[in-house]
């Protein structure tokens, strides 16, 4: 399937995990990929050696998506070296779950900064330089945004927030042919819930046990339902939010 086939897209925090398994979909739908990472440069590295690899174009842009400067290099830089982008992935993202006694302002405003105002700025850097015919922005929120999961109260109202975000800039972008749409997946195996215990735990065999199809994501699970919105096969969706989560609400 070669429905991106010239377009150029934008995955922030695609060194590795759900975010990995973005910019590898996106670039086997013919789209160029910048990988953005703020710290794991070793992964993105590995995720555009295998995009190109496979006859595909990258590119590794380091970057922290809660800060301005960084997010207008991360366009500037992609522009010059693959060309205008029109489709963005708001992937980035941090957790921690913790009970609401040992919630600190600093865990609130780390989360949130990434999350919520992340997603802001990449969107507004978006939506000042997507082309005349628009584009389509992405946005990687959770099911944890409308379940009731203890000690995630922060985790789980940034992506209450990014969820009001999305149908916000649907809203607004749709004059400028700019399709806002979440995608919010269940637990996924990622090197991020590996090295927080989650595989393998008491935790993840609830949500099996919760989860009608019987199991837990992959990246590659949720990076085709991306593409599809990324796609001109989507063009009359904006402002949606589909759980891609095996059936678990």
């Amino acid at each position: 399937m070669n429905s991106l086939t010239g377009k150029v897209a934008i995955v922030t925090g695609g060194s590795k995990g759900i975010g990995a398994g973005i910019a590898r979909g996106l670039a086997s739908a013919g789209a160029a990929v910048a990988v953005n990472y703020s710290s794991d440069r070793a992964g993105a590295e590995r995720v555009v050696t295998a995009i190109r690899e496979a006859g595909g174009r990258a590119l590794a842009v380091q970057g922290d998506v809660a800060k301005g400067a960084d997010v207008e290099r991360l366009f500037a830089e992609t522009a010059k070296e693959l060309g205008p982008p029109s489709i963005v992935v708001n992937n980035a993202g941090v957790y921690r779950f913790d009970p609401i006694e040992q919630v600190t302002e600093d865990e609130f405003r780390r989360e949130f900064d990434t999350n919520v105002l992340g997603t802001l700025l990449v969107s507004r850097e978006a939506a000042k330089t997507f082309p005349a015919a628009g584009g389509s922005i992405v946005n990687i929120s959770s099911v944890a945004s409308t379940a009731h999961m203890p000690g995630a109260s922060v985790y789980s109202a940034t992506k209450a927030a990014l969820d009001a975000v999305t149908r916000s800039l649907a809203a607004e972008l749709g004059p400028r042919k700019i399709r806002v749409n979440t995608v919010a997946p269940g637990p996924v195996d990622t090197e991020g819930s590996q090295a927080a215990g989650v595989i393998g735990s008491d935790f993840e065999k609830a949500m099996v046990a919760q989860t009608p199809l019987g199991r837990i994501a992959k990246p590659d699970d949720i990076a085709p339902v991306v593409v599809f919105l990324a796609s001109d096969d989507a063009g009359w969706l904006t402002g949606e939010r589909v759980s891609a989560s095996g059936g678990l609400h």
